[in-house]
């Protein structure tokens, strides 16, 4: 049995000053005057991060441009950085099928579902790993990639990604040109990759559209939709049974998708960062519509606590609300239902916080009452 006393503990109703008894690796009690144990100095005590997206795998494996990195040791890195970020459980956003200038992307996904299966059961993983599988609709390639893992236990998530530019997240045109730009591209390089895209998205989009939803639906696995920027397209997600709307780019296809019973997930860094990188409507914004059933950390794992507590310190939400957009709110759309919350009976997957000067500082992590940053 272990103590952490002396917390100011974030519930789903309320923050009590108190103390949270684990036993086994689950929360036997929540008391508001326990025995002695680990004082926690008055720190706050959250649930573990729950975080439906993240891509950081991808910038552990590319560190640098053309310098990749051995694979197991950037699922390794990857690893420490979500736990030392409070995620306690994970979806690893794997993307089936290279678009354009962003190449390698396949080798990414076949190294990582091999890396999690080679580590799944070893108790050397600081984060509980689930897979989330970006399926990008324009590959050619994506079909078979996805038949080869769809069976997985570790796959909980699928979604339906189209990057082509001129539509979703890049649907401005010159301003995906000049983030290309930005990113050392020739103008002849983009033109080329531009024009292959937009062939591509005419020929498989909505075949490959087809195939993953049957396969989906035929497993039970959730669906969700990517960057919807319309009404329309979210009219068309409803009836084809996705339940989730993942990063809507504009306020109307948000406020769709709510008014369709799905669920919306928004980006957590568009938060700290004060907006979209692309562009695109701000998740604050969406928040104080009343719009987001979770934040994702996309490709910051560190933005989810952070991006709470900024909610929290603008007003926008109270504590326990903030906080259930990186761990109730996810874990429920993900149908994991012993996490997100501190209460009797649920995984201790706990989270100490100390806000210094406006900064939420991470001193502890637990996952199952075991310490893992």
């Amino acid at each position: 049995m272990e103590i952490f006393s002396n917390a100011r503990i974030v519930l789903a109703d309320g923050v009590l000053h108190g103390a949270v008894v684990v036993e086994d690796g689950r929360i036997a009690a929540v008391e508001t005057a326990g025995p002695a144990g680990l004082d926690l100095d008055g720190d706050f005590l959250l649930p573990g991060v729950v975080d439906l997206h993240t891509d950081n795998l991808e910038r552990q494996v590319l560190p640098r441009s053309n310098a990749r990195w051995p694979s197991r040791s950037a699922m390794l890195a990857h690893d420490s950085h979500c736990a030392a970020a409070g995620i306690t459980t994970v979806f690893d956003a794997l993307c089936l099928g290279d678009l354009g200038l962003e190449q390698a992307r396949v080798q990414t996904f076949e190294e990582g579902v091999a890396d999690l299966r080679f580590f799944s059961g070893t108790g050397l993983l600081k984060t509980e790993h689930f897979l989330h599988l970006r399926c990008e609709l324009p590959a050619p390639e994506m079909p078979e990639l996805l038949r080869r893992a769809i069976d997985d236990p570790l796959v909980r998530m699928v979604s339906l990604m189209d990057h082509s530019p001129g539509t979703g997240q890049y649907a401005d045109l010159e301003r995906y040109e000049k983030m290309r730009v930005a990113d050392g591209y020739s103008p002849a390089e983009i033109t080329e990759a531009v024009a292959l895209m937009q062939a591509n998205r005419a020929a498989y989009h909505d075949e490959n559209r087809k195939f993953v939803l049957e396969l989906a639906r035929a497993r039970g696995i959730p669906a969700a939709s990517h960057d919807d920027r319309t009404i329309e397209e979210v009219a068309r997600n409803q009836a084809e049974g996705i339940t989730i709307s993942e990063f809507p780019v504009t306020m109307a296809a948000a406020r769709a998708a709510r008014g369709a019973k799905m669920a919306n997930i928004a980006g957590a860094p568009n938060i700290v960062r004060g907006g979209s990188h692309s562009g695109n409507v701000g998740a604050m914004d969406l928040i104080r519509a009343g719009l987001v059933d979770a934040l994702a950390s996309d490709y910051v794992p560190a933005a989810m606590l952070e991006a709470a507590f900024r909610v929290f310190a603008e007003g926008v939400l109270d504590l326990p609300a903030a906080v259930a957009l990186v761990t109730s709110g996810p874990a429920a759309m993900a149908g994991l239902t012993d996490r997100g919350r501190i209460a009797p009976g649920m995984r201790a997957d706990l989270v100490r916080v100390r806000v210094h000067e406006g900064t939420p500082v991470i001193r502890a992590v637990w996952r199952e009452g075991m310490r893992v940053a």
